[in-house]
């Protein structure tokens, strides 16, 4: 068994809205049923049975008989049990065969990524060891990858934080593999650190870390707090001690979680020793007067106390038989106690610290308590040293909450852990001789969130509510387009809407990474990492994310959720047998992905005229838009019965329809990017982006502002039917590379007016045989003059291979006259540029977008700066045989490997055929 290949989906994808592992898996030569494996079945019985009673909603009712499946299947029901025995709360798991016989696809949802790449390791080897009769631990499996989770994943207080916030809605990115974690997106969101958010003080942190600047501060303002001061040594603690009066607590001045903190000291042995502790957490230590009673926490979040506990120090109970030993051993077997702060619990410690605890007790580890004794393992009552706590919120007297709020304010925590030692949590602390004793900012959340004894506290939910009040999610608009073609324009048009109404806008598209006008990366840039990186940016008011095929397969997408989902259209012959999709109907499913995914309260935009578009509105969660250029479309007319809303050309208006109510958007001369409407798929990309501006909420007169201003031009929106004036010719750039789009530009050249046509092509060496073919047909069809080439970059393909494919297409046009073939783009575009006429026009199709623009460009400045008359020198260039020209009736090799065929029958015959 071979992992071919391993993705980590993390964001909805085309088999769960869960983070999965997806892992190519080739079976090699066992792709038989495993019960052809002699004794397979009885060895994987034995080891791990919850394989053959997984979880019902894990798994297909059809593979019920797991004995009929192949190895791929027990692999994913192996990683489903594996992680669901380690404590991970996986509930999704698939094997989807191929094409390609022994090939499947094995999906398990993961939490930790780590853990599921070691579940998938570990369960290859389960079946290895069934398949050849070895040993095989599955408890020692299951522990590692348990240990391994709770070192990995957030801890309590972090995770509650984040349960809270995904209850709400709110999204939520864990920025690093510690506790910093964001909420929200863009400008609206807040970020968290354990305990601490974006608006906890620095400030106020560093105060609470001085133990005795702290305790002045709170004495001035009367909150009542144990008497005592620094020291440099040991000696200097006893006398302190005496002087103040024992018991006595030495701690360290700068410290947090009771780490070298020693309490209820009365011998001068007992202050050395804890000097000498709390000298190894810091060098300035503290003496300060203990106060007697109980230990408690006092939780504040904002202005209120939200939790309290009282606190117990680790502790043994002696029976009489068991040494303390073996009876913190007993302890430490509960499952809530852990090694870390993963767990509610931390493990009882015999290190030191606790030895020397037992000695001032006359006991040693070895010793056996009486029945009944507790024998004290620390001095102090912090969950991370192993205490435990009863929650007592309910206790709590007003003055008491009051006064611990008094204590955070003062320090200037918005979160803080307020540790009061009193007898009695239900009497004011000055009635009682009780004192706060510390303050603490990133306070542990775990004795409120799971108590040895009381009731539980939301405190993650309170500390969400201080960071987004109720009703807000901290979301941002977030517009996800996708389709064949037309989704860079439709991305920038609905961006440059959203800038009309004032919005900050973060956009992704295959041109870059944009912050309204500045880019900040370059590239295609539509796949999940940049999405991720525009929700990251606190300067973005709405995001515009145009989303391919490839980031959703790679890695599912960038998003939870999006308020508007944009489908433009399912071409039949893009990426086809590319990442394992081989029918239109498979891409569509990928690309419907972003309608799955849309918010209840948003919808999904879709194309009335494409079929396969309009399959996925049943799929939505949130309503549906759908758009067309004729107002008649049978299904426009029923979704609009049905109090439907939808997009749609009414004469040369732009009309906005919900039910029978109307509403005019734009007179479509009003549009600089259709051209007076000619070009009908960018009457389609305004319509859509109408469609979406829509139902994010965008007011009518801003739609109309934007529609009115966006042009289309290079800077704007490069390589998308840019049009240039050239010595009485005109040149279009365009991006597109496929037949759908091809069609598309050839009906939209028409309603220009030309006498002669010609286009500068390639077809991507990724594409299908029959999809190259078919695209050199379409040009042959449709144009008078065709210029061919091949770059270095053929992407896979064998030298001359994509050009053979495109001669194959050309012989059977019936319109093409000239067809010239040359190495390189830049060839290319001045073999077409040097030949054009006055009247003529030029299609370039330009694959390295920025540099074939401003090689146009310049090319048409150089003409225009050298030659008086541009038309005539232009003409007469490309008839004197310039760069990629020739004599008529000829075909001629160049320096550059260029050559040109005059007519269908000189290509037959270059092809071989007759």
């Amino acid at each position: 068994m071979e992992f071919r290949n391993i993705r980590a989906l993390r964001g909805p994808n085309i088999w769960t809205r869960s983070t999965a592992l997806e892992v190519a898996v080739d079976l090699g030569e066992m792709k038989f049923p495993i019960r052809e494996i002699p004794g397979f079945e009885g060895r994987l019985r034995s080891w791990l049975p919850a394989v053959y009673h997984p979880l019902a909603h894990a798994v297909d009712k059809a593979e019920a008989n797991l004995s009929a499946l192949t190895l791929a299947h027990v692999l994913e029901r192996a990683v489903f049990v594996f992680q669901h025995q380690a404590g991970v709360p996986v509930a999704f798991s698939k094997s989807a065969s191929s094409n390609e016989p022994g090939m499947y696809k094995v999906v398990v949802e993961y939490h930790e990524e780590e853990v599921a790449r070691m579940a998938f390791d570990s369960a290859r080897s389960l079946i290895e060891a069934a398949i050849h009769d070895r040993p095989f631990d599955v408890a020692a499996v299951v522990q590692k990858l348990r240990s391994h989770d709770q070192q990995i994943r957030l801890g309590p207080s972090t995770g509650s934080i984040v349960r809270a916030g995904t209850l709400r809605a709110i999204p939520y990115r864990r920025l690093n593999t510690g506790s910093l974690v964001q909420f929200g997106w863009g400008s609206k969101q807040h970020r968290i650190l354990a305990a601490e958010t974006d608006r906890t003080s620095a400030i106020g942190e560093s105060i609470a870390q001085d133990k005795e600047l702290t305790k002045s501060l709170l004495k001035s303002v009367g909150v009542p707090v144990p008497e005592g001061r620094p020291v440099n040594d040991a000696d200097e603690a006893w006398a302190v001690a005496c002087e103040i009066g024992l018991p006595v607590v030495v701690k360290p001045q700068y410290g947090n979680q009771g780490r070298g903190v020693a309490v209820n000291l009365t011998t001068r042995e007992q202050v050395f020793a804890a000097f000498e502790a709390a000298l190894q957490e810091g060098s300035s230590i503290m003496v300060e007067k203990f106060a007697p009673g109980c230990d408690h926490r006092l939780l504040v979040i904002g202005d209120s106390v939200v939790a309290a506990a009282r606190r117990q120090p680790p502790l043994v109970v002696g029976d009489g038989v068991q040494t303390v030993e073996q009876l913190v051993a007993v302890v430490n077997l509960d499952p809530r106690r852990g090694e870390d702060h993963a767990t509610s619990l931390s493990k009882l410690r015999l290190d030191s610290i606790g030895l020397a605890v037992l000695a001032e007790q006359g006991l040693t580890a070895e010793s056996v308590p009486a029945p009944g004794q507790v024998v004290v393992l620390r001095r102090n009552a912090n969950l991370s040293t192993g205490g435990s706590a009863t929650d007592v919120t309910d206790e709590v007297h007003p003055d008491l909450a009051a006064r611990a709020v008094d204590a955070a304010r003062v320090v200037g925590l918005d979160i803080a852990g307020v540790d009061v030692v009193c007898v009695d949590p239900s009497v004011p602390l000055e009635k009682q001789g009780g004192v706060i004793v510390e303050v603490n900012a990133a306070p542990g959340l775990r004795m409120h969130l799971e108590p040895s004894a009381g009731s539980p506290r939301p405190v993650g939910e309170a500390i969400i509510e201080t960071m987004f009040p109720a009703g807000d999610t901290g979301r941002i608009p977030v517009v996800a387009i996708t389709g064949t073609n037309g989704k860079t324009t439709t991305t920038r048009l609905i961006a440059h809407m959203l800038r009309a109404c004032g919005k900050r806008v973060g956009m992704t598209c295959t041109d870059g990474i944009f912050l309204n006008d500045r880019r900040i990366d370059t590239g295609d840039c539509s796949g999940p990492k940049s999405a991720r990186s525009v929700l990251l940016n606190p300067q973005v008011d709405a995001a515009v994310l145009e989303t391919a095929r490839g980031g959703i397969l790679r890695e599912g997408l960038g998003f939870d959720m999006c308020d508007a989902a944009v489908v433009t259209n399912i071409g039949e012959g893009d990426h086809l047998g590319l990442g394992g999709i081989e029918t239109a109907e498979q891409l569509a499913a990928v690309k419907r992905v972003i309608v799955e995914n849309v918010a209840p309260t948003g919808a999904a935009v879709l194309n009335a005229a494409d079929p396969m578009v309009v399959a996925m509105a049943p799929y939505c969660p949130g309503g549906v838009v759908f758009f067309a250029r004729d107002p008649a479309h049978p299904l426009l007319a029923a979704h609009r019965a049905r109090g439907g809303r939808a997009v749609f050309v009414q004469g040369d208006v732009i009309m906005m329809a919900e039910g029978t109510r109307e509403t005019r958007v734009a007179l479509l001369d009003q549009v600089p990017l259709t051209e007076r409407g000619r070009i009908g798929f960018q009457v389609e990309n305004v319509l859509a982006a109408v469609g979406a501006a829509w139902t994010i909420g965008l007011p009518v007169d801003v739609i109309h502002v934007a529609l009115t201003t966006f042009v289309n031009d290079a800077q704007r929106t490069p390589a998308r039917f840019n049009l240039f004036s050239f010595s009485g010719a005109t040149i279009v750039v365009d991006y597109g590379h496929n037949a759908d789009a091809l069609i598309a530009l050839i009906d939209a050249i028409s309603r220009f007016p030309h006498d002669r046509r010609s286009v500068v092509y390639t077809a991507a060496g990724d594409r299908r045989d029959i999809d190259i073919v078919r695209q050199a047909e379409i040009i042959g069809n449709g144009f008078d003059r065709v210029i061919i080439y091949e770059d270095k970059c053929t992407r896979g393909r064998s030298d001359g291979e994509v050009i053979s494919l495109m001669r194959k297409g050309l012989s059977t046009a019936t319109r093409v006259a000239d067809v010239f073939e040359t190495r390189g783009e830049f060839n290319a575009i001045e073999a077409g540029l040097a030949a054009l006429r006055d009247g003529d026009l030029i299609l370039v199709q330009a694959d390295q977008v920025e540099e074939a623009l401003e090689y146009i460009q310049k090319y048409i400045a150089r003409h225009a700066a050298t030659t008086p008359n541009a038309t005539a020198e232009s003409a007469q260039y490309g008839a004197s045989g310039g760069p990629g020209t020739h004599a008529h009736g000829q075909v001629t090799g160049t320096q550059n490997g260029a050559t040109q065929h005059h007519g269908p029958t000189a290509l037959a015959e270059k092809s071989g055929k007759s």
